[in-house]
């Protein structure tokens, strides 16, 4: 375009373009001829006198108002009214999606950057009027103390980058008013602030949205306090959860929702219920407005299950329920929210010895069980795992009547017996005292093995205290009771010392029947130390002195041998002598010449 062409074209403010010529001579500065329409030369000085004025108040620097006159594949055509247009690249004329938001006629603000290139154009920018314009409101709002919205861009080097128009700063501690650890997460969302700093020479603005927070939350709070009461029922928001409970915000003040207020139920933490940002509804237990501290309820606003528990779960009833918990003693079921019951250790099997009640149940096993028990004002339900199953110990008796025989393998051994399982989870006691007749066995180690399968009678059971009592010699027929039936008192018997003790000796009158010489009937004279006296594996006839079949106890007389011996000897002599006043004295020293012959004759 011819550079006459350009400046020509410019000379008529917007609006009368059409009106003016385009002749060069008028554009050199000559007088119109006096045929021009609608114009003589005064008003025309006039207008050119006008036009000179309006060109010099525009600067450099400044943003002015200008006519989109064409919109082209790569600029944008704008006339501000000075001697030549501008020219702007289309792309600052693209919205955020990318869309061309321009067209012919519209009017925009542009910042002049300079009045003429080298080409003769103005120099404008859409983008760097906009930011002046920006920074223009950045400044008013900080001098103001108004809110400003922007939406974060990106996370930098201590806080966020945001954009009002401009990049800005959020710093970190800034954000809100407790310490936010994930600030990647507010990437993209649009946040209320207020300027607490800004230098336009560097390009500098510093936001506070912890401010803007703050100060709303002071009103909140205050318009809460004034209508802030106990029992009174209100909305809130989980802000924090601990371990021991929830920070619930009822509006610009918090109040804590403890654990053990949450729910009737068993809660192992508070993020069971609630998370944070939850809306739920809370009742105010405690107030204290001094230091405002706030204790709020949410189970309280259900009725306490345990009202109701003793017509829900009457004693020997059937229920169902979860268990929850288990311990070394026993394991939690969980009947409803709120309401739960122990099955103790001992009452989860009628065979079985039950060590720990994992062995049995799980956590969140759902279980039948019966109600043993209950105490409402405790909050305590006992139940039975077993008690919904037949007691095997009611059927043994029928199974196995006493005197029966039953076989079983050797369980266990004890130093006061052996246990035998008779079926799967129910033992047998043979006890010790029962496991022979004839040996007084010290250990059952000396008659069974753990493992033997044996043979045994049923001597006694006790169902309710679930007690087996089984025997191994009653398989034997009883020696006492044999040697009972073939011996009575006053009878001579031949019998061998095995033990000494200090008030007599034990002696064996057969294989497993023993009785005992008491001291004073060892002999004729007392005997203070037997030991001195006798030694194991003596043997001596001796006469049977007492009897007691039921403790099996024998007592027996070495003495009283001797002395119907004398009376053999007295009444031997009084017939050898024909005469019946030999004294007793005579009857011994005859009876010690012939024991005195007897020991001559055994050498």
């Amino acid at each position: 375009m011819p550079e006459t062409e350009k400046t020509g074209r410019s000379i008529a403010p917007i609006g009368q373009r059409e009106a003016v010529t385009e002749d060069p001579e008028i554009m050199q500065g000559d007088a119109p001829e006096t045929d021009a329409p609608g114009m003589d030369a005064e008003e025309y000085e006039r207008l050119l006198d006008m036009y000179d004025v309006s060109f010099k108040n525009f600067a450099e620097g400044e943003v002015v108002r200008g006519v989109v006159l064409h919109v082209s594949e790569s600029e944008v055509i704008v006339d501000v009214g000075y001697k030549s247009e501008g020219i702007i690249p289309l792309d600052e004329f693209r919205d955020e999606t990318g869309q061309i938001a321009v067209k012919k006629g519209d009017v925009v603000d542009v910042l002049l950057e300079k009045t003429e290139d080298k080409e003769g154009y103005v120099v404008l920018s859409k983008e760097k009027a906009e930011k002046m314009k920006v920074w223009d409101d950045v400044e008013r709002a900080y001098q103001e103390r108004r809110v400003v919205v922007g939406r974060v861009i990106e996370r930098v080097k201590g806080g966020l980058a945001v954009d009002i128009g401009v990049r800005a700063f959020l710093p970190g501690s800034q954000v809100d008013m407790r310490p936010v650890r994930n600030l990647d997460s507010l990437r993209g969302q649009e946040l209320r602030m207020r300027v607490i700093k800004v230098n336009k020479k560097r390009g500098n603005i510093v936001l506070s949205r912890k401010a803007v927070l703050e100060e709303e939350n002071a009103e909140r709070k205050r318009d809460t306090l004034e209508t802030l009461e106990e029992g009174k029922v209100l909305m809130g928001t989980v802000k924090n959860i601990t371990e021991y409970g929830a920070f619930v915000d009822l509006g610009g003040i918090d109040g804590l929702l403890h654990i053990t207020d949450m729910s009737w139920g068993r809660i192992n933490h508070p993020s069971e219920v609630l998370n944070v940002g939850d809306e739920i509804k809370v009742i105010v237990l405690k107030f204290d407005r001094d230091s405002e501290r706030v204790s709020l309820g949410y189970k309280q606003l259900k009725a306490d299950p345990w009202t109701t528990a003793t017509l829900k779960y009457p004693t020997g009833s059937r229920i169902k329920g979860k268990v929850v918990s288990l311990t070394d003693y026993g394991a939690f079921v969980e009947l409803e929210e709120g309401v739960e019951g122990l099955i103790h250790v001992s009452e989860m099997s009628w065979s079985k010895k039950v060590k720990h009640p994992s062995k049995v149940l799980a956590v969140g096993q759902e279980v039948e069980c019966a109600v043993l028990g209950i105490d409402q004002e405790a909050h305590r339900i006992s139940l039975g795992l077993k008690q919904v199953e037949s007691n095997p110990w009611e059927q043994l008796v029928e199974k196995y009547p006493i005197g029966s025989k039953i076989k079983g393998r050797v369980r266990n051994l004890t130093e006061f017996g052996a246990f035998v399982e008779v079926e799967e989870g129910i033992d047998g006691l043979i006890h010790i005292s029962d496991l022979s007749w004839t040996k007084r066995v010290k250990h059952p180690s000396e008659v069974l093995k753990k493992g033997d399968v044996v043979e045994a009678i049923v001597l006694n059971i006790d169902a309710e205290n679930q007690r087996l009592s089984l025997g191994l010699k009653q398989l034997a027929t009883d020696m006492w009771d044999e040697f009972f039936a073939h011996h009575k008192v006053g009878d001579i018997v031949e019998g061998k010392i095995v033990r000494l003790t200090n008030f007599g000796a034990f002696v064996e009158l057969a294989e497993g029947i023993e009785g005992l010489v008491h001291v004073s009937e060892l002999d004729e004279k007392r005997v203070d130390k037997p030991e001195e006296q006798f030694k194991p594996g003596d043997a001596f006839p001796m006469k049977i002195i007492k009897v007691n079949e039921g403790e099996k106890k024998i007592g027996l007389s070495i003495r009283a041998v001797k002395q119907d011996e004398y009376k053999q000897d007295l009444e031997s002599y009084r017939e050898s002598s024909g005469s019946d006043k030999h004294t007793l004295g005579d009857a011994f020293r005859a009876a010690q010449r012939r024991a005195e012959s007897e020991s001559e004759n055994d050498q």
